[in-house]
């Protein structure tokens, strides 16, 4: 089997601790960015109000001879500039700041990028007829944003390290009660499923004795369609026992073995050959010769075409025909598809026909139970795909297609002709 219902369990196990360490993850990361980010902005907005503070008090009270540290100050009183006696930075003064200051009478405070750096220049009225003008480089102050950056980066890769390990640690610990939940259900599953087979198949067989007695002992007819109804429901509840008992065994078996398809859908349709005999139903099958051999589990992909056959059955109304056909696709995977004359379905039913206990429009009769469900999980836990269409009053039709055995060991012998004879009231075996 290219993948068990147990491997998938793991799967879905491992996705739900990826995803639990994925949010823990995150939410650090988003923590640290937060707390980060919130470090970042309080530094600027202190370094942005210290260099304002500082550029006025220098405007109001510094010399150009002697001014402070990363500052310049230049003074303009009758047309005459005085910039001191420091190397001046390319551009400045701004002679334009200088006269709108001068004539406006008002200060002018302007970011200038210059020279891979940033200076903040304030122009405002000097004492007298005087302008002045202070120039501040930040290149420090931006400097230790930088650092603040890195330093930042560092905690952020630091904190996702720490958020991967936290994250795997918390994952494992909180999906490891999902993990024996569903072991528990398994083991509840197999264990009240392999209980019940035993009471039921006797209910089933004391059922039928009682029937046969009462039809011997000419009882009347609503007594013997009563005992007929309760054989059925018995044996009915045992399928469904079989269905979940197969189910669970499915999650435990991860190796299959060479199964040959063809004969397993001529096994089916000779088995569901009385029904459709009571039902007045053609029931054909139809397969290329030599075997189709496919790799899986036999009682679960026995069961799975069964589900295909008793689901076209129950739906195919008197007089109807069933065609089951088998061949190999041009991808070479092996193809079975069941396709009836019967009621169909609704096209935007279609996926949903597989959920478990789906129930359709057309009343009690319309409802799938586990059947169809269990059909899908046997199906792909065989690695293969099953797809259903149909319309309205015009029947349906199920495909089931499943990866091909590299390898033919031993390959089940063909049925023999007597068993296809008795498959109802117009079997036939065909060969391509």
């Amino acid at each position: 089997m290219s993948r068990s219902w147990a491997e998938a369990e793991r799967v879905v196990i491992r996705r739900a601790r990826l995803r639990v360490s994925l949010l823990v993850g995150l939410a650090i990361t988003v923590l640290v960015g937060f707390v980060g980010g919130i470090a970042y902005a309080v530094m600027v907005q202190a370094q942005g109000t210290q260099v304002t503070r500082e550029l006025r008090y220098n405007a109001k009270y510094g010399t150009p001879s002697t001014p402070p540290g990363c500052t310049w100050l230049f003074t303009q009183d009758n047309g005459v500039i005085d910039d001191g006696v420091l190397p001046v930075p390319r551009g400045f003064p701004l002679h334009d700041d200088l006269a709108a200051a001068r004539e406006s009478g008002s200060a002018i405070e302007r970011t200038v990028e210059r020279d891979n750096t940033v200076y903040l220049v304030l122009t405002q009225p000097g004492p007298g007829t005087s302008t002045v003008q202070a120039v501040f480089d930040t290149r420090y102050q931006i400097a230790d944003r930088q650092h603040l950056l890195l330093a930042l980066a560092v905690a952020e890769i630091c904190g996702l390290l720490a958020a991967a390990v936290t994250g795997l640690l918390v994952g494992r610990r909180a999906v490891a009660p999902l993990a024996e939940a569903l072991a528990r259900q398994r083991r509840f599953v197999t264990d009240a499923s392999h209980e019940l087979r035993t009471p039921i198949a006797r209910a089933y067989t004391r059922a039928q004795l009682l029937a046969r007695r009462a039809a011997a002992a000419d009882l009347p007819g609503e007594h013997r369609a009563g005992l007929a109804k309760l054989a059925g429901s018995i044996r009915g509840l045992g399928d469904v026992v079989d269905d979940l008992l197969l189910s669970a065994r499915l999650n435990a078996e991860s190796t299959g073995q060479v199964v040959d398809l063809g004969g397993l859908a001529e096994s089916a349709v000779a088995t569901e050959g009385d029904r459709a005999r009571e039902r007045r139903i053609a029931l054909t099958v139809e397969r290329p010769a030599g075997p189709l051999a496919v790799i899986g589990v036999e009682t679960a992909l026995r069961r799975a075409i069964g589900e295909l056959l008793a689901n076209a059955v129950r739906h195919t109304p008197a007089g109807g025909r069933i065609d089951v056909r088998l061949e190999r696709g041009p991808d070479g995977w092996v193809e079975v598809t069941v396709e009836d004359t019967g009621e169909g379905f609704d096209p935007v039913e279609a996926d949903r026909l597989f959920d478990r206990f789906r129930r359709g429009a057309g009343g009690s009769e319309r409802r799938f139970g586990l059947g169809l469900a269990l059909l899908r999980e046997v199906v792909t836990a065989h690695g293969g795909t099953v797809e259903a269409v149909g319309n309205p009053g015009r029947g349906a039709r199920f495909t089931l297609r499943l990866p091909p055995a590299e390898v033919v060991r031993e390959p089940a012998p063909e049925p023999s002709s007597a068993a296809a004879a008795d498959d109802g009231r117009e079997i036939s075996t065909g060969h391509r």
